[in-house]
This record gives C-alpha cells, sequence and structure tokens, in this order.
C-alpha cells in the first residue's frame, strides 16, 4: 500500500518538475512562438508527456489569438481601416472644408509618426466638421480630429501630442487587439476586398461593426489608452514638441466636460480625465527639459482660425 503511495507521490513531483520546466520561460513563448515549439521538442521528444502536451495546447491557442491581430498583414490592415473610416464620416461629419488646414495637420502628423514606435506605414490625418470633442484612430493608420477638439487647443505642441496620442494607438494596434477574438480574424492574414459576399462577408461586416462601437461608443480598454498617452508624451518628445501639451489637452477637456456633449466624445470614450493628468503628472518627470521644447503658438493659432 506505501509503495503505490510513493509512485503516485513520485508521479506528482515529477509532473509538477515538467511544468516548472516550462514556467520559467513562458513569457519568451509568448514572444518567441516558435522557440517554445523546439523547446517542447527537446523537453519531451516523443511527445507523450501529457503536461507538456496540454501546454503546447495553450501555446497554440494563445499563438492563434495574438496572430489574429499582429498577423495581418498591413493592405488588410488598411481595409479594415478605410471601411471603418467610412463609418466615421457617417458618425462624425465630413472633414473640414479647408486644404490648408487640413495640409498643415497632415504634414504635423506625419512628423510626429516618424518619431513613433510603428514610422515604415504611412499615416492619414482629417479634421472633421464636428461639435464633439474627440479624436480617434483606425487600424492601418487613418487618425481623426474633431474641429471642436482643435479649436479648444492653444498650441502647436498640444496638436502635436493629441496626434501622437493616436499614431501610438496604430503603431500598438490598440484597435485590432480590441477584437482579435472575433470570428473573421481567426486564421485570417489577408484580406481581399471589402466587397465580400457571403459568410466571410458577414464576419467582416460584424468585426468592422463591433470595432465601430468600441472606438464610437465605448472606447478601448483604460490600459491601452494609458499606453497611448505615456507613449504620445515620448513621441511628441522626440519629434521635438513640450510633452506637457497632453496635460494641457485634458485640462482643457476637464474646463469643457460640463457643457459638452458627452456620447462619442474623449469624455464617454476614455479613462476618467482626472486619472489620466495624475499619470501623465508621474510621466512628466521623465522630460526635465520639457520647458525647453518648441510650444509653437503662434503658427497653430493661424491654423486654428482656419476651422
Amino acid at each position: 500500500m506505501t509503495h503505490s503511495k510513493d509512485i503516485s507521490i513520485n508521479k506528482t513531483i515529477t509532473s509538477r518538475r515538467n511544468f516548472l520546466k516550462l514556467a520559467g520561460p513562458f513569457a519568451l513563448f509568448l514572444s518567441c512562438p516558435a522557440y517554445a515549439f523546439d523547446l517542447f521538442k527537446i523537453i519531451d521528444p516523443e511527445g507523450k508527456n501529457k503536461d507538456i502536451n496540454k501546454a503546447k495546447q495553450a501555446l497554440e491557442g494563445l499563438t492563434g489569438i495574438i496572430q489574429s491581430a499582429e498577423g495581418i498583414d498591413y493592405p488588410s490592415e488598411f481595409t479594415i481601416g478605410q471601411t471603418l473610416a467610412l463609418e466615421g464620416f457617417q458618425y462624425y461629419g465630413l472633414p473640414v472644408k479647408n486644404e490648408k488646414l487640413q495640409k498643415y495637420v497632415t504634414t504635423l502628423g506625419n512628423a510626429v509618426a516618424k518619431n513613433s514606435n510603428r514610422p515604415e506605414i504611412p499615416y492619414y490625418f482629417v479634421v472633421v466638421d464636428t461639435p464633439i470633442y474627440n479624436a480617434f484612430s483606425c487600424p492601418g493608420g487613418i487618425v481623426f480630429l474633431s474641429g471642436s477638439l482643435v479649436k479648444g487647443m492653444n498650441d502647436e505642441a498640444e496638436l502635436a501630442c493629441v496626434l501622437a496620442h493616436e499614431v501610438a494607438h496604430v503603431s500598438h494596434k490598440h484597435a485590432l487587439s480590441s477584437v482579435r477574438r472575433a470570428k473573421f480574424l481567426e486564421g485570417a492574414a489577408k484580406i481581399g476586398t471589402v466587397n465580400m459576399q457571403g459568410e466571410e462577408g458577414k464576419q467582416f461586416r460584424d468585426m468592422v461593426g463591433n470595432l465601430q462601437t468600441v472606438l464610437f461608443d465605448k472606447g478601448l480598454d483604460q490600459g491601452m489608452e494609458y499606453e497611448a498617452d505615456e507613449s504620445g508624451m515620448e513621441t511628441a518628445y522626440r519629434t521635438g514638441y513640450d510633452p506637457n501639451g497632453l496635460v494641457r489637452v485634458l485640462k482643457m477637456l476637464q474646463e469643457k466636460q460640463a457643457g459638452a456633449t458627452a456620447k462619442g466624445s474623449w469624455f464617454s470614450t476614455h479613462p476618467p480625465l482626472s486619472s489620466r493628468l495624475e499619470k501623465c503628472y508621474k510621466w512628466q518627470k521623465k522630460y526635465p527639459d520639457a520647458a525647453q521644447m518648441a510650444t509653437v503658438k503662434n503658427r497653430f493659432l493661424t491654423y486654428r482660425e482656419m476651422i
């Protein structure tokens, strides 16, 4: 009886040891799945260990979720963004009819994007004519800013920080990650056309509808917004602008909040302004020379008058 018990205990210990062999490098598995599966072969070359097989199955599932957002190619990502952008015009309104203003914002946005974490793709920026205070970015690099939000700003550094915040969402693929479990993205790497028919077309439209709800109504996860704030301040600083411009914009929004439309605005799609400011105050410490960075007030005010 004791012998049987000892065998059971030894099996449990062996099983736990095998699990611990996998637990240590688990973070590396997520960042490099190919390495993980090679390691599985080394640990259990015959594939007989149940614990390792379970770990392989779990990793395959996680890899599928990660690749659904990360593995999609850029043309497909842009197709999703382009479709969503058309919905954005329906929801928020058409571009402000001033070519000089649009060119100015596009030039500044691309300067910021070149200093982002994903400078290799093209970006597109548009100011739309709406009383709602908001800005959002579509997958693939299409960025919307409301005219009201721009009119509430006071210098170019503030605009640069907001643009950098939106570029950060694109560079981190936040929107795609928010719908990474969508049926359409399961195993999808390429999208042929926005006019897809049948079940594939339905799944694509459902996914775009979910993205529309996230970006226009519910908002992204709070963690994503904080990450975009931090990245936005860093990117604006690398571009030569005062990163505290973001703090000034958030304070401006606090002042406007009481009398502003909430639905579809930054007030409904972003975390509480107080919590965002609290985090920004901490990040300010990374930029002791922020006061020496550019704000460019006069030029900005010239273009702001065009809205």
